[in-house]
């Protein structure tokens, strides 16, 4: 979830739902918090059906990492599809208690939600061995999160896993950046101002 661009403000539904597994049609709850802002429903079906085709369907050894949380739209939908380990990361208080509201009402045992910094929390999981196989990055736009992100989740990200981006402009453009020299696009779309792609790191020479 990230905020708007700057002008008009732009509609933020009360809630999104969960498109499928075993908690599809559940509401999730869009907290009034400053910047916080759903993943929209097309585009969160979009990448769960391009991860279920690179998946095989298989979600039963999936670890994942939601960073900048939000809603949960992207982490509990994982969960809801069998993920084995989802861990969500949100800095609001507001979001992050009611995260956790949601996953106690699931039943969700598998969710973990942590609030704090994205990329404190990042760096102290790297620091402690954790991988996983996929990880959601949607941070805040024009605030240089991807190009800060980006480096450690490089170290997260367990061998042949998936890193799902969003921006506020094409990645296509950047990949002779530094901070992009490792990763190769997999996947990519837009909708309205949502760019938003699919990431692997590529092998080491």
């Amino acid at each position: 979830m990230k905020p708007g661009r700057t002008g008009a403000p732009r509609h933020v539904p009360r809630q999104v739902r969960i498109i499928g597994g075993q908690w599809k049609r559940t509401p999730l709850p869009v907290p009034d918090a400053e910047g916080l802002r759903p993943t929209p429903d097309r585009v969160r079906e979009t990448v769960f059906n391009w991860l279920d085709h690179l998946l095989g369907h298989e979600w039963s050894n999936v670890r994942c990492l939601d960073l900048f949380a939000g809603s949960g739209g992207l982490g509990l939908e994982a969960a809801s599809r069998g993920a084995a380990q989802v861990t969500m990361v949100e800095s609001q208080a507001a979001a992050a208690r009611q995260l956790q509201a949601t996953c106690d009402r699931l039943h969700a045992s598998q969710v973990e939600v942590r609030r704090g910094d994205a990329l404190a929390a990042a760096e102290a999981l790297a620091r402690a061995g954790s991988r996983f196989n996929l990880i959601f990055l949607d941070p805040p736009y024009h605030q240089g999160w991807l190009e800060r992100m980006l480096p450690v989740c490089a170290r997260l990200l367990a061998p042949g896993g998936l890193l799902y981006a969003e921006a506020e402009r094409s990645l296509d453009g950047d990949m002779s950046a530094q901070w992009l020299q490792r990763w190769q696009v997999v996947r990519a779309d837009r909708a309205g101002m949502v760019y938003y792609h699919l990431l692997m790191l590529q092998a080491a020479a």
